[in-house]
């Protein structure tokens, strides 16, 4: 596996601490000199040198990591990349300076793509009385959870209180739920045919409807929802603090989608949680079964494992469907997901489809060298109605190869005979012999000789550098 560079990282975070290398080096007991061949990843960090830097810099070893950056240079190339702009190739040494040393420009220039996307593709979406951009809402509430890396300490605090006065084993927990909204709020919890809604409360009768087409731990969870919305609006609230949503519609998904953490939380408690997740080296099944919870959910909840000295193995989350689409995505482990284009096609998001209910693992490597363990398997919902086919997706989840061996599903496998070359999208990927390629890289010139059939779809030429 390649080395971690993290010299952009040090720099950045030193900038933001107002040191001068000479200063930085004094506290960390090395020269000046030294410390610049750090910040240009000339020269490798040791364990201790490493825990130092953590420790004057105020920052975590995930934080350390270069995850941030890597994810910013990835959406900056998506950008600079786009036809439309009209661009000559930007050298990449460009993109890792700004991505590294102008984070907030980098990010502003991100906003701004998302902003013009918009006011392209949806003419009604321009910009508020104000002048201020209006934003699609779901990639605001995407951008809110992943500036914050899926982890909220006041909303952990709060299910954990409630947890507490609950007292009950998981396999109890539903009902514990259930007798708290009836004591407490006088709500009574029903469960009837429902033909659009899942849940619905009726403020007259203080009942709380539940669809009799939901499993169990859906009913569950929903149940869980209900009550963090009745007793963790100031945790939620304390949540968003900070946060500056583009319409009312940004607010309350973002919201729904915290209320949804703390259900979580709730059903699956941290350090219960973790601790489990560790005992049973993170098999799904296993901690679906032993909290009460579906599959997604038992997914969903390892991405959130990241308190400051609890951590468990960084994983990133995903959910698609069969046309490509991706509703949900969460990357504790750095995966950098294509902000506005599709996805590999030889990521093994989309084979897993082709074998419902088995469980798929795959080692991706992308094009920069890094490699992770990603795991997925399809997860069916009921029908609405007989003949109408039930939604079916994906559900994906994965962490960095250099903590694989701590997953159960890295047992017997040969890391080198199972590596896949992936790319973040076939636009963005300059894999020449890629077989799967749907479209040609948008840095690459096409050659094109009628007298060769090569077997990859597209043969380009090498990019144009300054």
């Amino acid at each position: 596996m390649a080395r971690p560079l993290i010299g952009r990282t040090v720099r950045r975070l030193r900038m933001e601490k107002g040191l001068t290398q000479q200063a930085l080096a004094v506290r960390l007991g090395i020269s000046a000199s030294y410390l610049n061949l750090i910040e240009h990843d000339q020269r490798a960090v040791t364990a201790a040198l490493l825990l130092k830097l953590a420790q004057v810099l105020e920052a975590d070893l995930a934080a350390l990591s270069g995850r941030t950056e890597r994810q910013l240079e990835s959406g900056l190339r998506e950008v600079l990349s786009d036809p439309m702009l009209g661009l000559d190739a930007i050298p990449e040494e460009e993109v890792v300076a700004m991505a590294g040393s102008a984070p907030n420009a980098a990010r502003a220039m991100l906003a701004l793509y998302r902003a013009w996307r918009v006011a392209r593709e949806d003419a009604s979406g321009l910009a508020l009385p104000s002048g201020r951009r209006i934003l699609l809402p779901t990639e605001e509430t995407r951008d809110f959870f992943h500036e914050r890396a899926n982890h909220f300490p006041a909303l952990e605090e709060a299910a954990e209180a409630i947890g507490r006065e609950l007292g009950a084993h998981p396999a109890e927990l539903n009902h514990a739920i259930a007798e708290r909204l009836r004591r407490v709020h006088g709500l009574a919890v029903a469960v009837q045919p429902m033909e659009q809604a899942l849940r619905r409360y009726d403020a007259a009768t203080r009942s709380l409807l539940l669809s009799e087409s939901l499993p169990r731990e859906s009913r569950g969870f929903h149940m869980a929802f209900q009550l963090m919305l009745l007793e963790a609006r100031d945790a939620t609230e304390a949540a968003m603090a900070g946060a500056e949503p583009s319409s009312p519609e940004a607010v309350a998904m973002i919201r729904i989608g915290l209320l949804n953490y703390a259900a979580a939380a709730l059903l699956m408690p941290y350090a219960p949680y973790l601790s489990a997740a560790q005992t049973l080296r993170y098999d799904v099944e296993g901690l679906a079964a032993r909290f009460g919870v579906s599959y997604e959910q038992a997914c969903q909840r390892l991405s959130t494992l990241q308190r400051d000295g609890a951590r468990g193995v960084p994983c990133f989350f995903l959910r698609a469907d069969p046309a490509g689409n991706v509703d949900k995505r969460f990357s504790a482990a750095g995966f950098p997901f294509s902000r506005f284009g599709g996805t590999c096609p030889k990521w093994i998001v989309h084979h897993a489809f082709a074998t419902p209910g088995s469980t798929r693992v795959q080692v991706a490597t992308l094009p920069d060298g890094a490699s992770f363990l990603c795991v997925a398997r399809t997860v069916r919902a009921p029908a609405a109605r007989w003949g109408e086919p039930p939604p079916l997706h994906v559900i994906a989840i994965g962490c960095d190869l250099s903590r694989a061996r701590e997953m159960v599903y890295a047992d017997g496998l040969d890391f080198e005979a199972a590596q896949v070359g992936i790319g973040l999208s076939c636009r963005l990927c300059d894999r020449a012999d890629c077989r799967s390629r749907a479209f040609p890289p948008l840095e690459h010139r096409l050659a094109l000789d009628p007298l060769v059939e090569g077997a990859a779809p597209y043969r380009f030429e090498p990019a144009a550098r300054a």
